[in-house]
């Protein structure tokens, strides 16, 4: 097993991003991007994560495909995450609204 993928289960094993985020409308808590990624520093060591977004149209719609890549040296493990911006959401203008798909397919990515 290579030393990035050792990395990769040790990371697994050891990540805990508690809910720290609460909607008081829907009554639930959650977990942001941020949240994740502040529980993720501390066990990356000399590996790196970095983020990134594309729009992609699949059909008539427009997706953000998320990608995070971990890196230890010149290994290189990569996966991605589809979100689809909303028609529109109440409250929120383009800009807010494909900020918000961003951080959605990056959490999950």
């Amino acid at each position: 097993m290579s030393e990035l993928a050792l990395k990769l289960a040790e990371i697994q094993k050891s990540l805990v991003a508690p809910k720290g985020q609460r909607n008081t409308f829907g009554n639930y808590n959650y977990r942001n991007c941020e949240d994740i990624l502040s529980a993720l520093k501390p066990l990356l060591g000399e590996a790196t994560i970095t983020l990134s977004d594309e729009m992609v149209m699949l059909g008539d719609r427009f997706y953000v495909k998320a990608t995070a890549k971990l890196s230890l040296g010149a290994e290189a493990i990569e996966i991605t995450a589809f979100a689809r911006e909303a028609e529109s959401r109440k409250g929120m203008n383009a800009d807010q609204l494909t900020g918000a798909t961003s951080s959605y397919a990056r959490k999950y990515a």
